[in-house]
């Protein structure tokens, strides 16, 4: 494998990572925020007890990949930087406030709802503001002025799949922050939010599908590249379609306790599904970063340089990989902590 395939492969795992952590963090402020006041359900307390650690880690991953991003594609920053610098500098605030409304709120309780409908809010724009990249790599919405490269924000604002990639990117938070909610609840015991959160698993799952499918629909006419590489991929995103099948048919199955639905293997199926889909969009994406302009190999780094950072990736996650394990013992099983015992 390539220096640049194997950085990419890598960088493309971290978003990944990314995706499913941010899909749950996010997921879990937007159910915290809609059920906070329902006192028929535990559906808000199992959320925010899931969002409390949890937020940080997921900034951890967001920092390791735009560290990433610079050191292995240097030579892309200069076009990302510029083309890209309202929404991120838009994520990054907003990011600064939701944080600083996660330490609190556990400290001011006279503004306890406001900071459940900051965090909520902020649980769905931060989404579909990073979605918002995605069709900007397509190509048609990027446009050079002596050389300089600048967004074009009207033909991006007036197209409709930057829509259709944020309804897809926010079908897809809340039904896999559902699925594993809905797993997080039954480990808790708390049978009423596990049925609320798996009711609404029940009606994303289709709405997910559904809506990325019509994305691709409305893709702009210069990514036609994509689709024709999309088509030539089929057999990986049918994979994706049979994982989501089998994992949502495990939300029906009767349990012996009389309990529907195997929450766990929806939810391992359910990563599954998104694991293919997005290693088989990433290589239908290939070989551009963004489209005309900017390659792979344009972007890399030279091999020595990368290698060299490849070490010192690897002592850095063997540093962390252990803590992650400790955290998902202490917040994710550990029933003490869960049951609030």
């Amino acid at each position: 494998m390539e220096a640049s395939t194997l950085a990419i492969t890598i960088l493309w795992s971290l978003l990944f990572v990314y995706a499913i952590l941010g899909s749950l963090d996010f997921g879990a402020g937007f159910w915290g925020m809609i059920y906070g006041k329902n006192n028929e359900t535990g559906a808000s307390q199992i959320a925010n007890r899931f969002l409390s650690p949890t937020w940080e880690v997921t900034n951890v991953f967001l920092v390791i990949f735009v560290v990433s991003v610079v050191m292995f594609f240097p030579f892309a920053t200069t076009l990302l930087g510029s083309i890209l610098l309202v929404p991120v500098a838009l994520v990054l605030l907003l990011l600064t406030v939701r944080t600083t409304f996660m330490v609190f709120q556990h400290h001011a309780d006279k503004y306890k709802d406001t900071l459940r409908i900051t965090s909520g809010c902020t649980g769905l724009i931060i989404p579909a503001l990073l979605v918002s990249i995605l069709p900007i790599t397509l190509g048609g919405f990027v446009s050079f002025e002596n050389e300089y490269p600048r967004l074009q924000y009207v033909e991006l604002l007036t197209h409709p799949t930057l829509y259709m990639h944020i309804a897809f990117g926010l079908s897809t938070e809340l039904f896999i922050s559902a699925v594993f909610l809905m797993d997080y609840a039954k480990e808790a015991d708390d049978w009423s939010a596990s049925h609320t959160f798996r009711k609404h698993a029940i009606w994303l799952g289709p709405v997910s599908i559904a809506v990325a499918m019509l994305t691709i629909g409305t893709f702009p006419s210069e990514a036609s590249w994509v689709v024709e590489n999309i088509q030539e991929n089929w057999l990986l995103f049918g994979f994706s379609l049979l994982f989501f099948l089998v994992g949502y048919a495990f939300l029906f199955i009767k349990k012996k306790d009389g309990q529907r639905g195997q929450s766990r293997m929806a939810v391992i199926f359910i990563i599954l599904q998104y694991a293919v889909a997005i290693y088989a969009y990433g290589s239908a994406h290939l070989p551009y970063l963004i489209y005309p302009d900017l390659t792979v190999e344009d972007g890399f780094t030279s091999p020595d340089i990368f290698y060299q950072m490849l070490i010192v990736y690897g002592a850095g996650f063997g540093i962390l990989i252990p803590a992650f394990i400790l955290f998902w013992r202490l917040f994710l099983k550990d029933r003490r902590y869960l049951k609030q015992e």
